[in-house]
């Protein structure tokens, strides 16, 4: 059997399963906040007068932060959903998500397929 459908047929969440992704979304959303919190910091010692390699680190710092903040996005709107009773539900076919997906990428809003659908239509 294919390893996706296998993925997709093993859905069900025990109150285990939910108690380990909370806390695991708790635990990035704390890394998060505080990487932003040493990127700001950083960004706020830089000195306003940058040679080329000093404006090279503030542009990584920069996209560093972007993405930060977007991972942070996720993880506090899959808190949001774990509160409001509605993670683990795809936000495109509201089937289940698969434990497995949700165990590597807890902050997923799409189930595996409709990941993929998204991806290919970028």
């Amino acid at each position: 059997m294919n390893r996706q459908i296998m993925d997709d047929i093993d859905t069900s969440l025990s109150v285990e399963d939910f108690a380990a992704l909370r806390e695991n979304l708790c635990e990035q959303r704390q890394f998060r906040q505080e990487q932003l919190q040493q990127l700001s910091a950083a960004a706020a010692a830089a000195d306003p007068f940058l040679d080329g390699e000093a404006a090279s680190q503030v542009e990584v710092r920069v996209k560093l932060a972007a993405s930060a903040r977007m991972v942070l996005a996720d993880v506090e709107a899959a808190l949001v959903r774990m509160a409001e009773c509605r993670y683990g539900s795809c936000h495109l076919c509201r089937g289940p998500i698969a434990r497995e997906r949700l165990r590597i990428v807890p902050q997923a809003r799409y189930c595996s397929r409709c990941q993929q659908v998204r991806e290919a239509g970028r």
